[in-house]
């Protein structure tokens, strides 16, 4: 299997799975609330660490579409701000980059 579609699979079954984890968020958040009020006062502190993962795993989504999308059109594994290739250390830790180590860090 090349390269390429080694990493559309990593992204896709990463992209799977957070799906699986959103759709999870969203049904404990839909938990009726405790009558008790201290256990509404804690159960709203986790309802926000919730929504902040919800949020992070759409995010995470988000640039993983983009970067499948990139696969589709050829672009993919080219920096989107200088056009040089990201190196494959970069992408193999993080499968949906969009910037070489060079122009992150600027």
């Amino acid at each position: 299997m090349p390269a390429t579609e080694k990493l559309r699979k990593r992204l896709e079954d990463r992209k799977a799975a957070l799906f699986a984890s959103a759709k999870e968020i969203d049904a404990e958040l839909r938990v009726t609330p405790d009558p008790d009020f201290a256990e509404q006062a804690v159960e709203m502190e986790d309802d926000e660490v919730l929504e902040g993962l919800g949020q992070a795993a759409m995010a995470e989504i988000d640039q993983i579409s983009a970067a499948l999308k990139r696969i589709e059109t050829g672009t993919y594994g080219a920096c989107t701000a200088c056009g040089n290739p990201i190196g494959e250390a970069r992408l193999e830790a993080v499968p949906h980059a969009t910037q070489c180590m060079d122009c992150l860090e600027e």
